[in-house]
């Protein structure tokens, strides 16, 4: 699925301002829209501007915008990661409305932790995006004020990287494969060196953390966290660690009926071994069966958001011929 065209910076009509910038944006207009953004004032040299129904990755021409990111709480990286998917698999029902943005929310696929969100919570998390430049408001649907993330150019990433990073806004902790499986569904990502590769350019920039160590069934996360969130994060992975170094340490000592560790015979650890080295090829192999269930999911989630938007287009027409 493709992204529209949406410049990352879309600037709004002649002396329209951006209530949390304080800043009044330029005039522009787009060919077949009749909306406007209230948000961040510039457009900066390398906005992705793409052709028709497809997305233009970053330019690397000209100048490049330093990327703001800050730490969010969890509302607020709910609120722009459901923006950011949105964007991604559902283009036509994007920008979206506050209820939108609270339906995405709540939702059951592709969430973690689950939410119950209202409105207001919504509401007040995209004011404070509003203010540091992750959202805009756009204006022009009639009644309905709509919103759009920055994220390109607040993260300083392009589009494959803003997948795995809205993932991890999503849903957090996950494996490199789970985060492969479910990432693809917004932009195609083609193996596990893909999306390692991806996670290393992230980290570079200060975006990801790894929890575990390198190995099959690596755990990376997002550092978006506000800082005690990360650093109680990093602490619960290494005791994860410590607790299964323990418990490997522990079994080893064991001794069988009657004997002591030094009785065992010598060869009677390397059952053990293969055993502890199965189980965590297996708890990896479920993990990532885990994702591509939440790939199908998502998929069945967006059919779900189509369905909704077209029933909502058709009633508009109907009311527009009644009236």
């Amino acid at each position: 699925m493709t992204e529209l065209p949406f410049p990352d910076h879309e600037s709004c009509g002649a002396g329209a301002t951006d209530t949390g910038s304080g800043k009044p944006p330029a005039p522009t207009t787009l060919p077949g829209q009749a909306w406007q953004v209230v948000g961040p004032s510039a457009t900066p040299a390398g906005a992705p501007v793409g052709a028709a129904g497809a997305e233009s990755p970053q330019s690397t021409d000209g100048p490049q915008t330093k990327p703001r990111w800050q730490p969010l709480r969890a509302i607020e990286r709910r609120v722009v990661g459901v923006l950011a998917e949105k964007a991604k698999t559902v283009p036509d029902a994007y920008p979206m409305s506050l209820n939108a943005i609270c339906t995405g929310c709540n939702q059951k696929s592709n969430r973690d932790p689950l939410m119950q969100l209202e409105p207001a919570d919504v509401e007040e998390a995209l004011e404070r995006l509003r203010a540091i430049g992750a959202v805009g408001m756009v204006e022009g649907y009639g009644r309905v004020t709509k919103y759009r993330h920055y994220l390109y150019e607040w993260l300083g990433v392009d589009k494959v990287e803003l997948a795995v990073m809205t993932e991890l806004l999503l849903r957090g902790p996950q494996t490199l494969g789970e985060l492969r499986a479910r990432a693809s569904r917004m932009e195609p990502i083609a193996d596990l060196a893909a999306v390692r590769s991806i996670c290393e350019s992230l980290k570079r920039k200060g975006l990801v953390v790894y929890l575990t160590p390198e190995g099959r069934g690596q755990i990376v996360t997002h550092a978006l966290y506000p800082p005690r969130e990360l650093d109680n994060l990093r602490a619960r992975y290494a005791a994860g660690r410590a607790g299964a170094l323990d418990d490997h340490a522990a079994q080893a000592e064991e001794s069988p009926v009657g004997g002591t560790a030094e009785q065992a015979p010598a060869d009677s650890e390397q059952p053990l071994a293969r055993s502890a080295a199965a189980s965590a090829e297996l708890q990896a192999q479920l993990r990532e069966l885990n994702g591509a269930l939440e790939q199908l999911r998502g998929q069945v989630q967006e059919l779900a958001d189509r369905l909704g938007k077209l029933e909502s287009d058709v009633q508009s027409l109907k009311n527009q011929l009644e009236g």
